[in-house]
């Protein structure tokens, strides 16, 4: 197979540079229901990997200052799917009650009559995460924020 890539190829986990670890494992574990897999306890090296079931899903190093530079070259976005309109809602009252700051009032298409869409918000380093539903949106009351863009594109 020369020349080409596994048609098994897929997201393995991805990993974040997190200023305090404490502060983003507890963020991650309670706004996205991920379970401690394996923490490093070596001050210098402190990390954390999070997970479904034993797998990492979400890696977090802590070897970084400053907040998240939206505007520099690296990580867009970080979105996780769920199934339904009614989980990303759900979402969005434990994220508001964990003071997560939201980016739209409330779920958002992800373009003009879009049916799928939902919210965008920060973690504690200003990381910005989408949490989606792929049907359900259209018809729900709001409009999308640009109707040039995709809404996970430009926030």
């Amino acid at each position: 197979m020369s020349g080409t890539i596994s048609s098994t190829l897929q997201t393995g986990h991805v990993g974040l540079n997190v200023t305090d670890l404490a502060r983003s494992t507890a963020f991650y574990r309670r706004a996205l229901g991920l379970e401690l897999v394996k923490e490093g306890t070596d001050p210098e090296q402190p990390f954390a990997f999070l997970g479904r079931d034993g797998r990492p899903v979400l890696t977090l190093w802590q070897q970084s200052e400053g907040s998240f530079p939206a505007g520099a070259p690296g990580l867009h976005h970080l979105s996780f799917q769920v199934d339904s309109l009614d989980e990303v809602l759900a979402a969005e009252t434990l994220l508001r009650e964990l003071g997560a700051s939201f980016t739209h009032d409330g779920v958002v298409p992800h373009g003009e009559g879009a049916d799928s869409g939902g919210i965008f918000f920060t973690d504690p380093d200003g990381i910005r995460l989408e949490i989606y539903t792929p049907t359900g949106v259209r018809g729900a009351g709001a409009e999308a924020p640009s109707p040039s863009a995709p809404t996970c594109g430009f926030f």
